[in-house]
């Protein structure tokens, strides 16, 4: 019986499963190899999460709207077709007084989600009115959908995507001075995180004629919805920089020619006797309570403050940018 086991064995190929081994070090290093990293959920072809992407795709590029017209210019850019780098992903706006605020305020939109048999008011009405008459690509999807695109949000039966807003280059801003014939003037912020103050300053800065605000690229606010509503629509007409790194970007505006003002509480000068106003200017901002850094500060020509009462520790980076720039348009008038 041994002798025909072992010639049974003899008969197998070579490399069957079945065929002897010897050892099993081998066979178990092989089981214990890696295999790569696990691919993302929404790149796994099987998993839930790739055919929500491919669906989600599919509505932008191919999507129809509830009046059965293609949804073509859905990407529409946040500010307009000139160069410079777009943030990455999309925003989503949801619930009536939300979206209705962010239509009223010209915040461009890629696409208005409406949910199927949604109850009809005044604000959903308008909303739908306001969408057609812009041409914004408008869907009715299920709630079920509605509530996936918008994270579980309180949407109220609608919500818009608003696009990646595209920046534009430090350089890009010193074009615009010259475009306009008028000596460069740009406000910098150091360290503002809150979107609302990001609009602020974007507000004043349209209406006391600064050719730009720049900001870094990390740590810093960016152009979002909400900073698109406190603007005023003033984020359509002021362009946007980001730099790399701040420091670097004001060392070649300086290098350019331009004079940089930092604001703070402690300045050596009160910004009634703000320095430069009639130069070529960046203005730099920090935020609430940190103030300018350290490295910002090292690059700044003067430190204008802002007189203040006692009682108040701080101005908001949107109010005091406000004064500055009022500031500096009353001495260049004069």
């Amino acid at each position: 019986m041994a002798g025909n086991s072992s010639r049974r064995g003899a008969t197998r190929k070579a490399g069957s499963k079945k065929g002897a081994t010897v050892g099993s070090g081998g066979q178990r290093r092989r089981a214990l190899e890696g295999k790569g990293p696990t691919p993302k959920a929404e790149d796994r072809v099987y998993h839930p999460a790739h055919k929500r992407k491919v669906a989600a795709e599919k509505r932008t590029t191919t999507g129809r709207t509830t009046s059965g017209r293609p949804a073509a210019g859905a990407s529409r850019s946040a500010a307009g077709s000139r160069g410079g780098r777009t943030s990455s992903t999309h925003e989503m706006v949801a619930g009536r007084n939300s979206v209705l605020e962010a239509l009223r305020a010209g915040i461009p939109v890629t696409t208005v989600y409406v949910a199927a048999r949604l109850e009809a008011d005044d604000r959903t009405r308008e909303i739908v009115a306001t969408a057609a008459e812009a041409g914004y690509p408008l869907l009715e999807v299920g709630r079920g959908e509605l509530d996936r695109l918008t994270d579980d949000a309180v949407h109220q039966g609608v919500a818009i995507q608003v696009p990646p807003y595209e920046y534009a280059e430090p350089d890009d801003l010193l074009d615009a001075a010259e475009t306009a014939g008028a000596a460069p003037l740009v406000v910098a912020l150091d360290g503002v995180t809150d979107p609302r103050n990001l609009g602020a300053v974007l507000r004043s800065a349209g209406a006391f004629g600064a050719h730009g605000v720049l900001v870094p690229e990390r740590r810093s606010a960016g152009v979002t919805a909400a900073a698109w509503k406190v603007s005023a629509g003033a984020a359509a007409r002021v362009p946007v920089a980001r730099a790399t790194n701040l420091t670097r970007a004001l060392q070649a505006y300086r290098q350019a020619g331009l004079f940089v003002v930092g604001l703070d509480a402690g300045g050596d000068v009160p910004l009634g006797e703000l320095p430069y106003a009639g130069d070529p200017l960046v203005l730099v901002v920090g935020s609430e309570g940190k103030g300018l850094s350290r490295l910002v500060r090292e690059q700044c020509d003067a430190i204008a403050s802002i007189p203040i009462a006692s009682a108040v520790e701080s101005l908001n980076a949107g109010v005091a940018a406000g004064i500055a720039l009022y500031e500096v348009a009353r001495q260049r008038a004069s």
